[in-house]
């Protein structure tokens, strides 16, 4: 019987597990599975042991775990294949299969628009745009959001689009944004490459307030959210994984 676990990152700010709740509701809709659950790899509960224990109560031995994830780094990498590895041991019966993060794909690109879009705000010739990424220590994962800026450019044709980090990798998120006010740009746009809202969400939006009274227009568009396109994206990941699930017996 199959299970299928969303694994997604957890926050201490209620609005973002709402969100986040939401939305992995939305795609268990469309998922033809009869058992899905949705946990935290930490700071909310159901935690991924949790998770797993529910399926298993329900009759599961074979269970999916979806990585509720942008791009690769040490979540990936690290702790959820740290849990998966102990849940294996303590139930040597039951297979699992582990799905991939959504990784760069050009239909997450058109999100970016349209969120730039949804703002009402032209973009002028004496813009900048930063787009805003997490963070990692992980080398691809500023590989990744460069690809992700060259992408972003191409698609709405326009040069002059950086990328920037919240933590943990250069250049950061307040560097490059004291920089562009500096410069010789009328528009400042602030283009978070973030699923959901949290605290992350709120600091950008802090930010954007404390320099309100800045000569330059300041525009923030909003995190990539519940758009059809990245709803479709995570569905893929579970249709792929669910796939390499049934070449397992039992």
């Amino acid at each position: 019987m199959l299970g299928i676990l969303y694994v997604c990152h957890g926050s201490r700010d209620l609005a973002a597990i709402a969100e986040v709740q939401d939305f992995i509701a939305l795609v268990m809709n469309e998922v033809d599975v009869s058992f899905q659950e949705c946990c935290f790899l930490e700071l909310a509960q159901p935690d991924i042991d949790q998770g797993i224990a529910k399926l298993i109560e329900k009759g599961v031995t074979k269970i999916a775990v979806i990585p509720v994830l942008l791009l690769s780094a040490g979540h990936y990498y690290i702790d959820i294949p740290r849990k998966l590895e102990a849940n294996k041991e303590k139930y040597p019966n039951i297979s699992f299969a582990y799905g991939k993060p959504l990784g760069v794909q050009d239909r997450l690109i058109d999100i970016l628009v349209d969120r730039i879009n949804e703002t009402g705000v032209p973009i002028n010739h004496q813009a900048k745009i930063l787009l805003v990424g997490r963070g990692s220590t992980y080398p691809e994962t500023k590989v990744d959001i460069e690809r992700l800026a060259k992408m972003l450019s191409e698609k709405i044709h326009f040069k002059n689009v950086n990328y920037c980090f919240l933590a943990a990798c250069k250049p950061s998120f307040a560097e490059e944004f004291a920089l562009s006010l500096k410069g010789n740009y009328s528009q400042v746009w602030v283009v978070p490459y973030l699923w959901f809202t949290g605290f992350l969400m709120n600091d950008l939006q802090k930010t954007i307030v404390t320099h309100k009274d800045v000569k330059k227009q300041i525009i923030l568009s909003k995190q990539l959210g519940s758009h059809p396109n990245i709803k479709e994206a995570l569905k893929d990941r579970v249709y792929e994984t669910v796939q390499s699930l049934s070449f397992i017996r039992g």
